[in-house]
């Protein structure tokens, strides 16, 4: 008799990150349990149209905060994916209850569930916001996966401070937690993630991709650290599947200045209205994706990611 596939879950199915990441474990047989918030919305129809989806994908209606719903998706499954979190396109009102508790609780409530299921191994998503925010970081030198946000100062920062603050602490304790219980877990950080969306609703990040085409009279020209979804799904994997993975890994391709990736834009599609001009941001930084590299992850071409972004936006209808 064949053994059955083995099953694995992957919270925040329904997303950006978590629809590329559900394709590609079913794409190499995987049987995938799948968290959403309601299996039937239409936002989740996307899903049971990927191949292999009707034999080997199940949907789980499950919330962050109750760890019931969560343990019934993971339970049985031999590895999970933590992908889940919200992301802020705009001001949170209340950052505690809407981007924190989720973050940190959600992510503990995962680690707990998995620890009680026996999971064999944990791959949590992180940001590169929970890298960057460093002050006391030697200026000039490249980041690595030693590099820590420092939780104070993404306090201050008024643009993405409460999302740094909420992933560098949700990180930080999902690493410890697996210390402490023996629950083997990795994180990953990815950049600004671009590429072409299976969902039917708008990340944020391919909001920020739309909105430069949409011609703000202005922008920053700082470095924005880009990463295609299809390397940010295969690297989850890598570290899912390679035993020798552990700790961090910072998941970046292409460290990219607002002025040169609107000027890689306007050669692939010049027919759009772009920034008029740009201003200097915060100093810029560089961060390394060497570790990762070194376990055999490689990235595509960044014009490649642009165009199949911009090409199902069209598609979308989100861009004309």
């Amino acid at each position: 008799m064949a053994l059955e596939k083995e099953r694995v879950c992957v919270t925040g199915a329904g997303g950006f990150i978590g629809s590329w990441t559900v394709k590609l474990l079913l794409s190499k047989d995987y049987f995938v349990h799948g968290t959403v918030r309601e299996p039937r919305d239409e936002k989740n129809a996307h899903l049971y149209q990927l191949e292999k989806a009707s034999k080997n994908l199940k949907l789980f209606k499950a919330d962050l905060l109750d760890y019931d719903s969560l343990y019934s998706a993971i339970v049985g499954c031999s590895g999970v994916f933590h992908v889940a979190t919200p992301v802020p396109y705009t001001d949170v009102q209340n950052p505690e209850v809407g981007m924190i508790e989720p973050a940190v609780k959600g992510t503990l409530n995962v680690l707990k569930a998995c620890a009680e299921a026996k999971v064999k191994r944990v791959v949590v998503v992180s940001s590169v916001a929970a890298v960057v925010y460093n002050p006391s970081w030697p200026k000039g030198r490249v980041l690595d996966e030693t590099c820590w946000s420092d939780k104070e100062h993404c306090r201050t920062n008024k643009r993405w401070g409460w999302y740094a603050y909420s992933k560098t602490v949700a990180e930080r304790e999902a690493l410890e937690y697996g210390k402490t219980n023996g629950l083997d877990v990795v994180t990953i950080c990815p950049g600004y993630v671009f590429g072409p969306v299976l969902q039917s609703t708008m990340n944020t990040s391919s909001w920020i991709l739309v909105n430069l085409m949409k011609g703000p009279e202005s922008d920053e020209n700082q470095v924005r650290m880009i990463v295609d979804v299809r390397n940010v799904a295969e690297a989850l994997i890598l570290l899912y599947e390679k035993p020798e993975a552990e700790g961090r890994y910072i998941c970046t391709a292409y460290g990219c200045k607002g002025q040169e990736l609107v000027d890689k834009l306007k050669n692939l599609y010049p027919h759009y209205t772009y920034p008029k001009f740009f201003t200097e941001g915060e100093e810029d930084k560089v961060l390394t994706s060497e570790k990762l590299q070194k376990l055999g992850w490689s990235f595509r071409p960044l014009e490649e990611t642009l165009t199949d972004s911009v090409e199902s936006y069209k598609k979308a209808g989100i861009l004309n």
